[in-house]
């Protein structure tokens, strides 16, 4: 909970619509920005919205409506005041100055401060200072004040928070030693990631908006003990779990961090290493919360990051999830694709579970391999991790007939015969 003199931070969002017709997106983008700003430790006591085809260049919502949200923080003891779009430094200088005594973050800086709350691992902590300083020191720098908003409150926060208080050179200094680190740990988890590859294993990355239940999801399936709380961002570091399928076959399950519109580019670049487990997934399990009123909307913001990802070729299972709380409104959606869970009950697991199963084994061929006795040791790698149909022990090689995924025709492919194109 952040506190600023013992109570609660008290925050005035502010959102700007284009047009009219835009007017209910504004007000929806500001009912997520709340449930940010709760996610912070904060509460929203007001909302602002203003239609506005054109942008003040000095404080965005020009000085009438400048004049009216600083009253209305005056009225209502709000010392925070937040953005729902992004803010040039020049900007955040000259409302504070115009509103004097209240503290102006936009929602990227709000996003910034909660990934540093929630940032448990050495990894995922070095990730989220990157990326403030990169984001919000030159806003720092815009304010004039020294470097310096320790005093409490959202946005001002995390494990780069002290270092805001050096001088630009030892801020550069301070993105340059962390870029180094984190480029040494995405080393290191592209070794891991090679050691799962030679495991065989089919690799699912749940995936989806932020607070739609993936980390339930995991835990349901694999008891894998990952926090799980109803709140935005309340899992940053990626945990992978193995897991069985109805038929047999093993897969690895992969949680991820969640999407949210507008994810700030910086945030995206420092959790790169974090990301590529999308990317590199065989198999993408879309998790979305069914109850939301925005939720075709979060789904198309996830598909979005899956493309800018570069993983949109990426076979994708959605998973409608809470479905134990729509009271009775029904489903509305079907397909192959798509199955309505709730990883809180159980309920359409099994399904999800089913569907998955096809998903993993309709992407394997039946091939056979020409192992020569030398390398014998193969043939364990694949009774390991994959269907063994049979082996012949012929003059001079073994021939197996495995069934083999995409990963497995390129771990064994060298080994493949004339059917290898065979699909069964």
């Amino acid at each position: 909970m952040v506190t600023e003199d013992k109570q609660t931070v008290r925050a005035v969002l502010v959102g700007i619509a284009e047009s009219s017709a835009s007017l209910d997106a504004c007000e929806r983008n500001l009912s997520e920005l709340e449930s940010l700003v709760e996610t912070a430790g904060g509460v929203t006591v007001a909302k602002v919205t203003q239609i506005k085809s054109s942008f003040d260049p000095r404080t965005l919502i020009g000085r009438g409506k400048v004049a009216e949200v600083a009253e209305l923080c005056r009225a209502l003891e709000a010392t925070t005041v937040v953005f729902d779009m992004e803010l040039s430094p020049s900007q955040i200088r000259n409302l504070e100055e115009d509103m004097q005594t209240v503290n102006v973050i936009d929602r990227s800086m709000l996003v910034l401060d909660i990934f540093a709350l929630h940032a448990v691992t050495g990894e995922g902590k070095l990730q989220v200072e990157l990326a403030q300083l990169k984001y919000t020191s030159p806003r720092l720098v815009g304010k004039g004040i020294e470097l310096s908003r320790q005093g409490g409150g959202i946005g001002t926060r995390g494990p780069g928070e002290s270092k805001l208080e050096t001088d630009k050179r030892h801020l550069k200094e301070r993105i340059r030693a962390l870029e180094s680190a984190l480029s040494e740990m995405e080393r290191n988890r592209a070794v891991m990631r090679r050691q799962r590859d030679r495991s065989g294993l089919t690799e699912v990355a749940i995936v989806g908006y932020t607070n739609a239940g993936k980390s339930t999801l995991l835990n349901y399936l694999t008891d894998a003990g990952v926090l799980s709380e109803d709140k935005l961002f309340a899992t940053l570091d990626p945990t992978t779990r193995r897991m069985t399928l109805p038929s047999g076959v093993d897969i690895l399950l992969t949680d991820t961090v969640g999407f949210i519109r507008n994810l700030p580019h910086h945030l995206v670049e420092a959790f790169k290493s974090t990301l590529d487990e999308v990317r590199y997934a065989d198999i993408l399990l879309v998790v979305a919360d069914a109850t939301s009123a925005d939720v075709q909307d979060q789904v198309k913001v996830t598909r979005e990051v899956i493309e800018d990802l570069g993983a949109k070729d990426t076979p994708i299972l959605y998973a409608y999830n809470k479905c134990d709380a729509l009271q009775g409104r029904g489903y509305v959606l079907s397909g192959e694709n798509t199955v309505f869970i709730s990883a809180k009950t159980g309920d359409g697991v099994e399904d999800l579970l089913q569907r998955l199963d096809r998903l993993v084994q309709g992407s394997k061929r039946l091939c056979t391999l020409h192992i020569p006795y030398e390398k014998q040791g193969i043939v364990s790698q694949l009774y390991g991790s994959y269907t063994v149909e049979s082996v012949d022990y012929l003059d001079g090689e073994i021939a197996v007939r495995v069934l083999l995924d995409t990963k497995g025709l390129g771990k064994y492919g060298q080994y493949l015969g004339e059917d290898a194109g065979t699909d069964e």
